[in-house]
C-alpha cells in the first residue's frame, strides 16, 4: 500500500513509519518539525528512518529505505501545498498523526491548536476528497472523556464535557470525520489514545520528564498528591493496533471511534516507584494540586478494538519502563 503518515517525526509517527516501512508499504511521511520541543530529537528520529536531508515543500528520499520512505516537510494547514502532494502520490489511505500535543499547553495557546488541529485536519479531509482517497485512520484521544466517573471509558459514552482546548480540538475531529464519511462516501477510523510510553518519546511526557529528573537528583512535580490514575501502554502496543486498522481490506464500516489502550490503570506514584525500581535511586517528589485541563483517570475500554481487529497490547509496565531507561541512556549520551 501506498500510506501517507502525517506527524512522521512525531514518538509515535516514526515507530509507525518504521513498523510500515518493515512490512514492506511505501510510506510518505509529513511533519512541520515545529519547536513545540526539542527539534533534535524529531531530526534523530528521522535519522533512524534514514532520513538526513529535510527540506520544505520538497520530497526528500530515505538512505536506507529510498523506494519505502519519502518524506516532506510541511504544515498540515498548508492549503496550496498539501494538494500538490495528493496529486503527486496515489495514496490508497491516510493516517493522521500530525497534532500539536499537550493539555497544558493548550490553555496558554490555544490559536495554535485551532491551526493545526481543525484547520489543518479539514484541509486533510479535503485532499482527500479531492483526490478520492478513500480510507482514513486518524489520532483521537482519551481526553475527549473529560472527568468521567463511568470506568473503564467507553466509545458509548458521551464526551460533551471536555476540559481542555486540546480535547476539544480531538472532538472536533471526530465529528468533521463523521460529516465527511457521510457526505464524501469514505471511510475513517478514530483511534483514542491513552496514555502513550517508550523508547523516543517526548520529552514533556511523564515518562521523560521522571526518568530525567530522578537520574540527574531534580525534583518531579507529582500532580494531585499522586492521586492520578493513568492507562499507560507502551508504544509497540499502540503501533499493532494502527497497523491493524490502517492496512486491513475486509474492514466493513464507514465510520468508526475505538479506544487504544493497555486496559490497565496504574496508579502515578506506582509507576514513579517502577521508574526508581528500574533506576535504582528514589525520586524527589514535589507534591502538587491538579492542573487545570488535567483528569483525575484515565481507563481504556479496547473491547470493541480486540473484537474487530485482534487487539491485544501485552507489555508490562516493567518491561516497557525498562525498554524507555535503556533507550534514554543511550540517547542522553548521545546529545
Amino acid at each position: 500500500m501506498i500510506l501517507l503518515v502525517t506527524g512522521a517525526a512525531g514518538f509515535i509517527g516514526f515507530h509507525l513509519s518504521k513498523k510500515l516501512i518493515a512490512l514492506g508499504h511505501q510510506v510518505v511521511g509529513l511533519d512541520n518539525i515545529n519547536g513545540y520541543y526539542d527539534i533534535n530529537l524529531k531530526m534523530s528520529r528521522l535519522e533512524q528512518l534514514g532520513v538526513t536531508d529535510v527540506f520544505e515543500h520538497k520530497i526528500s528520499k530515505s538512505k536506507t529505505h529510498p523506494d519505502q520512505l519519502h518524506f516532506i516537510k510541511m504544515d498540515l494547514e498548508d492549503q496550496l501545498n498539501l494538494p500538490i502532494l495528493f496529486k503527486e502520490y496515489s495514496f490508497d489511505a491516510v493516517c493522521n498523526l500530525a497534532a500539536q500535543a499537550g493539555v497544558r499547553y493548550s490553555i496558554e495557546d490555544p490559536m495554535v491548536y485551532v491551526q493545526s488541529n481543525i484547520v489543518g485536519f479539514i484541509n486533510l479531509l479535503e485532499c482527500m476528497r479531492h483526490n478520492n482517497v478513500k480510507k482514513l485512520v486518524y489520532a483521537s484521544s482519551s481526553s475527549v472523556y473529560g472527568n468521567s466517573k463511568s470506568v473503564p471509558f467507553s466509545t458509548a459514552d458521551p464526551v460533551d464535557e471536555p476540559i481542555s482546548i486540546y480535547a476539544a480540538t480531538k472532538k472536533s475531529n471526530e465529528l468533521m470525520a463523521y460529516t465527511y464519511t457521510h457526505l464524501f462516501d469514505f471511510q475513517s477510523i478514530g483511534l483514542r489514545f491513552f496514555t502513550v510510553y517508550g523508547p523516543w518519546g517526548r520529552p514533556d511526557m511523564a515518562m521523560f520528564l521522571f526518568t530525567n529528573a530522578i537520574l540527574n537528583d531534580k525534583p518531579i512535580d507529582v500532580f494531585n498528591n499522586g492521586e492520578l490514575y493513568r492507562d499507560f501502554t507502551y508504544v509497540d502496543d499502540i503501533v499493532e493496533g494502527v497497523v491493524a486498522t490502517l492496512t486491513h481490506t475486509q474492514y466493513a464500516k464507514k465510520y468508526a471511534l475505538y479506544n487504544i489502550g493497555n486496559n490497565k490503570p496504574v496508579k502515578l506514584l506506582d509507576f514513579i516507584e517502577a521508574i526508581e525500581k528500574c533506576i535504582g535511586k528514589k525520586a524527589i517528589k514535589t507534591m502538587k494540586p491538579m492542573q487545570p485541563g488535567d483528569v483525575e483517570r484515565t481507563w481504556a475500554d479496547v473491547s470493541d478494538l480486540q473484537k474487530d481487529f485482534n487487539y491485544c497490547p501485552n507489555t508490562s509496565i516493567d518491561k516497557g519502563i525498562r525498554e524507555f531507561v535503556d533507550w534514554y541512556k543511550k540517547y542522553a549520551d548521545l546529545r
